[in-house]
């Protein structure tokens, strides 16, 4: 069959590969792409929220599935704009519907999902402008570090952690009432601090059936040991050493049950998949966030693990019989680190040549923030490519990821040169 898959990045990139290996796979084709999609598959320039755009493709190419990987298509509902439309009604979205993406696109809605079917979570409440008083009080009751959370889609940039009551009391003020985040920050969600070690957690479900991924835990600070700004993600590691066995079975029975369960008890018919952001406080897992979507970059390391066809889990989970198809799992450790643009995540250049991929052989290169230009590879983000590893351990991938790297030249490259120091 061809098969769609929206988005640009080192996540679709995975998608792609993954996909490209099911000998069920006719043309694969990624709207827009980037410059290592353009190699196993077909770039359309389409924008994965131009759903017109997107129509005409998928009955001009004769696709009978999309795949979605970013998160915006989802909360802007393009899942229900297929099934609204007589002629794209029976080609499957593997993503959820608007109602079940708000489990991302509003932080409030996951809260009080989580609170509705006692799913472990931070005690949180949710302030607008109007009560804005009220935040004040609230504030008042926690200890620090406080949280406060923007509750719609901020391009991940939409949480402040802050040691400062002061500081905490002006920051909500600057995001109810002056919009720090536009849109996105007219309800704040404020919520107790989890302590712990964070780790992700990846489920793909049909709404009924679902099948739990590898773990991962990522990097997200620009500096060496955890400091700096925030970016996307510098690196993954799967799986996650602490994430045992036991530790599984409490977030199976505590987490993923409930999670699957209360879709179906609220009517939400969710197909796709599910990333669970979660704090591990002594064994005890709780959740920090639910994603709709998997993460980036932790889909360079989770995919790579999976042994099983992703195109006939895909259709388990469009024909809802997902629980009848076979799935494994490599016992090999993956890692990945993210190259990025020199200034990242702050102002940066773009179409920088990058030189030395051609001589790569020991690690995969997902291509994340890329383009093409004369058979050139340029940079066209901050996150520019994930270069991933095998090994039997953490430190024996990592050094063939570091090996790889030092084979790469890009102008201002920039890296960390110590993801998974915390688990070695």
């Amino acid at each position: 069959m061809n098969v769609l898959i929206l988005g640009s990045g080192g996540r679709e990139h995975a998608l792609t590969l993954k996909l490209s290996e099911s000998k069920k796979i006719n043309k694969l084709f990624v709207a827009p792409g980037n410059a290592g999609t353009n190699k196993i598959a077909i770039n359309v320039d389409v924008n994965p929220t131009d759903f017109d755009g997107i129509k005409n493709l998928v009955l001009s190419e004769d696709i009978k599935m999309v795949v979605v990987g970013p998160e915006a298509p989802l909360v802007e509902g393009v899942h229900d704009f297929f099934l609204s439309d007589e002629q794209l009604k029976n080609i499957p979205v593997i993503g959820p519907k608007k109602h079940g993406a708000l489990l991302e696109g509003s932080k409030d809605f996951s809260k009080q999902f989580m609170q509705k079917h006692n799913i472990p979570t931070a005690k949180y409440q949710s302030f607008t402008k109007d009560n804005l008083q009220e935040g004040y009080a609230f504030l008042e009751t926690l200890k620090p570090p406080f949280v406060l959370k923007a509750d719609g889609l901020a391009a991940g940039k939409g949480v402040l952690i802050l040691n400062s009551l002061e500081e905490a009391k002006k920051e909500l003020k600057e995001m109810v009432s002056n919009q720090k985040f536009g849109e996105a920050s007219s309800t704040v969600v404020i919520e107790e601090f989890l302590k712990g070690i964070e780790l992700s957690v990846f489920v793909l479900t049909d709404g009924i059936n679902y099948k739990i991924l590898p773990s991962a835990k990522d990097y997200k600070r620009i500096g060496e040991g955890d400091k700096g700004l925030n970016t996307g993600g510098m690196g993954a590691i799967s799986p996650v050493p602490f994430a045992d066995d036991a530790f599984l079975k409490k977030v199976e029975d505590l987490i993923v049950k409930p999670t699957v369960d209360g879709l179906r008890k609220d009517g939400i018919d969710y197909r796709g998949f599910i990333f669970i952001g979660l704090m591990n406080d002594n064994g005890n897992p709780s959740v920090v966030e639910y994603n709709v979507r998997m993460g980036d970059p932790e889909t360079e390391v989770v995919l790579p693990r999976i042994e099983s066809d992703l195109l006939d889990l895909f259709e388990g989970v469009a024909n809802q019989n997902l629980g009848e198809k076979s799935f494994s799992i490599t016992s090999k450790t993956a890692t990945t680190v993210m190259l990025v643009s020199g200034g990242y995540p702050e102002a940066y250049e773009k179409n920088k040549e990058i030189n030395g991929l051609e001589n790569i052989n020991e690690s995969i290169v997902f291509h994340a923030g890329t383009s093409l230009k004369e058979d050139k590879v340029l940079t066209n983000g901050g996150r520019v490519m994930a270069i991933t590893s095998f090994g039997e351990n953490i430190q024996e991938a990592l050094d063939k990821s570091y090996s790889s790297i030092e084979k790469i030249h890009f102008d201002k490259m920039n890296f960390r040169k110590d993801i998974g120091f915390d688990l070695l």
